[in-house]
């Protein structure tokens, strides 16, 4: 009987740890993200995102939580008129700071 809890649990855990919490807005497929400044842009402004770094105890993967803000900083770019965002630094307890950048025509 008490192997059906720790069975749930278990499953739960698997289950969250695949979710994706974060969906892709229109008009941010088109924006890159890159890792360095890019020449010949125009800067647009910062935006900071955030998601859930941990669910109760459970520590969720680094790389999807990463994934994640890059999607929340790509959908946040069409808002400023951008089109490249780029981190500013690492992210800390599920937050981190994007530029926004306008490249192009």
């Amino acid at each position: 009987m008490r192997l059906i809890p720790a069975a749930l649990a278990a499953s739960v855990l698997t289950a969250l740890s695949g979710c994706t919490w974060v969906h892709m807005a229109p008009g941010a497929k088109a924006v890159r993200v890159v890792a360095s400044t890019p020449s010949g842009c125009e800067q647009r402004g910062e935006v900071e995102v955030s998601v859930k770094e941990k669910v109760g105890f459970y520590e969720r993967n680094s790389l999807r939580v990463r994934d994640e803000l890059e999607i929340l900083a790509r959908n946040e770019a069409p808002g400023l008129g951008g089109n490249v965002v780029q981190p500013l630094d690492g992210f800390e307890d599920g937050t981190q700071r994007f530029t926004v950048w306008r490249c192009g025509g």
